[in-house]
């Protein structure tokens, strides 16, 4: 079975309508288990199916779409997102509540999208393949906003399917931060992806 949305997969925006609080309530406490807080200002936001299956779902609310072309639009830029069981997929967030400081993190952050790692225990951390879709760094700055493919070989998966353990971190000059090992809840979440 493709791990790929479809149309058919998706609610009416009536519908949608109906069941977003509950669906809403559902997924915030999904999201627990696949989010990975490095340190105070990185954040990142594994997503699997049911995440991107929301961001559609809410996508099409606020922008009101409900043509068959606009919805294959969504589908088509939101599906390359979901994990293909041989990788993680996350949205990295850099976030700083003042606008100021904000502005002066991104200009020493650049090309932190390449130094966050994933490690499966006994291997070499996993460094990912970042924002496919577009460049996100200038000369001046980065985005707070990055995606992330996390490629795993045969030998890192059944490690992970034997229960070893997982860390994830960043070495940038200007931001390191290391969680070893990952909580057992995101651990087992994210172990989920490659099934």
């Amino acid at each position: 079975m493709s791990n790929q949305l479809t149309r058919d997969d998706l609610l009416s925006l009536e519908q949608y309508s109906k069941e977003r609080k509950k669906f809403r309530a559902r997924l915030m406490e999904y999201k627990k288990h696949r989010t990975v807080h490095l340190g105070n200002h990185v954040t990142l936001y594994f997503e699997d199916r049911l995440t991107i299956q929301y961001q559609i779902q809410e996508m099409l609310r606020v922008e009101k779409i409900f043509e068959e072309e606009g919805i294959r639009e969504e589908l088509n830029s939101y599906n390359p997102l979901i994990p293909d069981g041989g990788n993680l997929k996350a949205t990295l967030m850099i976030e700083y509540p003042d606008v100021e400081e904000r502005k002066r993190q991104l200009a020493k952050l650049i090309g932190i999208e390449d130094k966050v790692w994933v490690q499966v225990d006994g291997f070499e951390p996993v460094y990912p393949v970042a924002d496919e879709d577009l460049e996100r760094d200038t000369e001046d700055k980065t985005s707070s906003v990055h995606f992330l493919r996390f490629e795993f070989n045969d030998d890192m998966r059944k490690s992970i399917a034997d229960g070893a353990k997982l860390a994830a971190g960043i070495e940038h000059p200007n931001y390191k931060e290391t969680l070893d090992p990952l909580p057992r809840d995101i651990r087992d979440a994210l172990v989920a992806d490659f099934k």
